[in-house]
């Protein structure tokens, strides 16, 4: 018997969905798998079939929100791949106790996937050195995550923000870099070329890795990376495993219109996008230098092996 998730109101989703979000530390697809498990927690479901289809309904409303729709996808599909594969282990089991072992799992998943950041801040280390100029684009927790922990172990370094139009999201990460000691310059979007040749390095995060290595990230990133390709600057990602998504563009056009524009523009638009914004763009993985993950650092060659593994 499938229990529909009409029982399940979009506002009550919502709603908790919402509160999760007001502890900002926490990544996006953090708060998705733990309003999913929030719900879980109350599901009436009595099969897994069902329960797959209660979660898959909280999932389509989260992706209607008007925030980064790329890492709820990745880490929503990731979480369904794991308690699919821990109800096999619990099939005998009465399905009352099943759910009430994924919820404490599940909790267990999210401990684990929240400490990603603090390992890929350990492990960008290496390629920071004193005296270093760090280009960086829009806001990112865990690029800010990286920056804190050089400075804690003492580095002295200078980081250039773009503004990131059209919404200006980089100022909010000049103003974390400040509030932290750090030395920070905000510049145009259209300065990049011009302080290119300023800096060692470029370090941006983003919305989502996608399988051949490349990524998904704030509008701008893509241009970045050519301008850095062509000024001989290494262009490093800092990203969580849990925003690996099983999709291959090879083009900007190949990037679903879900995850370009907010759900409200499309439903405005009827799906004609041609005079609207995109929110991201796609940079391929040969402008990529390495990506710093809570897998280890990584080629974007080596993005594929860890996504099989990650699914098998």
């Amino acid at each position: 018997m499938i229990i529909s998730m009409s029982f399940y109101s979009k506002d009550d989703v919502l709603a908790y969905y919402e509160q999760c979000q007001r502890d900002e530390s926490k990544a996006v697809a953090v708060t998705a798998i733990e309003t999913l498990i929030h719900f879980m927690e109350n599901s009436k479901a009595e099969t897994l079939q069902g329960l797959i289809a209660e979660m898959n309904q909280v999932i389509n409303i989260l992706k209607h929100t008007e925030g980064n729709v790329t890492s709820i996808a990745s880490g929503c599909e990731l979480f369904i791949r794991f308690i699919t594969l821990e109800s096999v282990v619990l099939e005998s089991s009465p399905f009352n106790k099943v759910i009430s072992i994924l919820v404490e799992e599940g909790s267990k998943f999210i401990k684990k996937i929240s400490k990603a950041r603090a390992k890929i801040a350990q492990l960008a280390q290496q390629f920071i050195e004193n005296g270093a100029v760090i280009l960086t684009h829009s806001i990112s927790k865990c690029v800010m995550d990286v920056l804190v922990e050089a400075k804690r172990m003492g580095k002295r370094f200078l980081v250039y923000v773009t503004q990131s139009g059209p919404d200006n999201s980089g100022k909010g990460m000049y103003d974390k870099l400040i509030e932290s000691g750090i030395s920070a310059t905000l510049i145009l979007d259209s300065a990049t070329g011009y302080i290119m040749e300023s800096v060692d390095m470029v370090i941006v995060g983003a919305e989502g890795v996608v399988e051949n290595g490349g990524i998904l990230n704030k509008i701008g990133t893509y241009g970045i990376a050519i301008c850095a390709q062509y000024s001989n600057k290494p262009v490093y990602v800092a990203a969580e495993s849990f925003k690996f998504v099983r999709l291959y563009p090879l083009n900007q056009r190949d990037i679903p219109n879900s995850l370009k524009y907010n759900s409200s523009v499309l439903e405005a638009t009827r799906g004609d996008t041609r005079y609207q914004h995109p929110k991201i763009d796609y940079t391929p993985p040969n402008l990529i230098t390495l990506l710093f993950t809570n897998l280890g650092v990584l080629t974007p060659s080596a993005v594929s092996d860890e996504l099989i593994k990650q699914y098998l």
